[in-house]
C-alpha cells in the first residue's frame, strides 16, 4: 500500500531528517544519507565573483512573489527532474500554509532564477534552484542566507552536495552532526515570510 504524499507527512519528514523526491512512474523515494549538504550560515561568504554580480544590482531580488513559477522553473530540465506534479502539488500547498518559500532574481521585468524550500523552526530546506540568466541562482542564495541570518535561522539544509554548491560553500557533514545541528534549529522560533 502507498502512501499519499501530504504536506504534514513531509514536514514531520524534514523534521526527522528525512526527505522526499519522486522517482519515474510517481513513486516516491524518502533520504536519509549518511553524510547530509548543509551552507553554514555563520561562516558562508559568496565567491568575489558572485559578491561583485549582487554589488551590480542587476537582478531584483523578490520573495514569495513567484512561487509556482520558481517551482516550474526548477522541475524544467532536459535531464529530467525529481520534482513531479505530486511534489509540485505538495509543495504549492506547503506555501499556502506558509511553509515553503521562494527567492527569485528578476531581470528586467522577467523572473530570471531562483530557489526554493521549506522553512521549519530555525531551519530552511533548500529543495531546488535554477537560472535562466548567469548568476541568477547565486543571487538568490545570497539573498537568502541574508534573509536567514537577519531572522536567526542555524540552518540551511542543501540535502546533497555538488560542485557548484561547493563552489558557494557548502560542505557536507556525518549524518549524527546533521540531527544535532536539526534538533537545535528545530528548537527555535524563526519566520520566514
Amino acid at each position: 500500500m502507498r502512501t499519499e504524499l501530504t504536506p504534514e507527512l513531509v514536514l514531520r519528514a524534514y523534521a526527522a531528517g528525512i526527505f522526499p523526491m519522486a522517482e519515474p512512474g510517481g513513486a516516491i523515494a524518502w533520504f536519509d544519507p549518511p553524510h547530509r549538504g548543509i551552507i553554514p550560515l555563520d561562516t558562508f561568504r559568496p565567491p568575489r565573483s558572485v559578491r561583485q554580480v549582487v554589488r551590480r544590482r542587476k537582478f531584483e531580488v523578490r520573495i514569495n512573489t513567484a512561487f509556482r513559477d520558481v517551482i516550474a522553473g526548477c522541475a524544467d530540465r532536459p535531464e529530467g527532474t525529481w520534482i513531479d506534479p505530486i511534489i509540485t502539488r505538495v509543495y504549492v500547498r506547503l506555501h499556502e500554509m506558509g511553509r515553503a518559500h521562494s527567492v527569485e532574481s528578476w531581470h528586467e521585468g522577467r523572473l530570471a532564477g531562483g530557489l526554493y524550500g521549506v522553512a521549519l523552526g530555525g531551519a530552511f530546506f533548500g529543495e531546488s534552484m535554477f537560472t535562466r540568466v548567469t548568476d541568477a541562482s547565486k543571487v538568490a542564495l545570497v539573498a537568502l542566507v541574508e534573509r536567514l541570518r537577519e531572522r536567526g535561522f542555524v540552518l540551511l539544509d542543501t540535502q546533497w552536495t555538488t560542485p557548484h554548491l561547493e563552489r558557494l560553500g557548502a560542505i557536507e557533514i556525518p549524518r549524527a552532526e546533521y540531527r544535532r545541528r536539526l534538533d537545535a534549529a528545530l528548537a527555535l522560533r524563526c519566520t520566514f515570510a
